[in-house]
């Protein structure tokens, strides 16, 4: 293998480390939504996937979990199933590309290197997967929000929510798995495929004395 296939995969396995560490933080970061409310300048609120906090200007949080899981609305359970989707397939591509990696073993064999390669595709096609099941949520909260700020109907002295920390880190986790998984899909398309060795024969004319076009006739 060559030079550039051994940067790619080094390069895609770090990024791939760091984008699921984003992508676990934003799934346990409360701050997916964020607001303020003009009566009570001190205060902020803050909504995320498991706990809802209440943050003060002096620098006290509070925080309080959802007491029931069926009691939740339908986009908050659907922004859990898919962010633990998300981590999930993560976790798997990395287990699953991480044996394929030229510097943790490398192959000598044809059959060897092909069993590498596709792990290695395996583990990018998995990682890209989760970052499009990371973006998902993040994007439709983001939606969900953007839509409720721009709502004529409501008064404008009601407080609406703004955007929160957690979803600018869940779109940077959700592009890098992405660019991680084409950085391991690229890394074994610019590899070097050893051919397969072919074994030579050699034969040997065995010459006979008597031609063989000759026959003896008898009377």
């Amino acid at each position: 293998m060559d030079t550039c296939a051994c940067a790619l995969e080094l390069l895609g396995m770090l990024v791939y480390v760091g984008a699921w560490l984003c992508a676990l933080a934003t799934t346990l970061l409360p701050q997916w939504l964020t607001m303020s409310t003009a009566l009570l300048p001190v205060e902020s609120y803050e909504l995320g996937l498991w706990e809802t906090c209440v943050v003060q200007d002096v620098g006290g949080m509070e925080c309080r979990a959802y007491d029931s899981l069926l009691g939740l609305s339908s986009d908050l359970k659907l922004a859990r199933m898919l962010m633990c989707a998300s981590l999930a397939v993560g976790m798997l591509g990395m287990l699953v590309a991480i044996p394929g990696l030229y510097l943790v073993n490398s192959c000598k064999e044809h059959r060897g290197c092909r069993r590498k390669r596709t792990l290695i595709i395996l583990g990018g096609v998995l990682g890209m997967i989760s970052g499009v099941l990371c973006l998902i949520p993040v994007s439709y909260m983001a939606h969900l929000a953007v839509i409720h700020f721009f709502d004529d109907t409501v008064p404008d002295v009601v407080p609406r929510w703004e955007f929160g920390d957690a979803l600018f880190c869940g779109w940077a986790g959700g592009f890098l798995l992405i660019v991680a998984g084409l950085l391991l899909v690229t890394s074994c398309s610019c590899s070097q495929v050893e051919p397969q060795p072919v074994m030579q024969r050699r034969y040997q004319v065995m010459s006979t004395g008597a031609p063989l076009g000759k026959r003896s006739e008898y009377v």
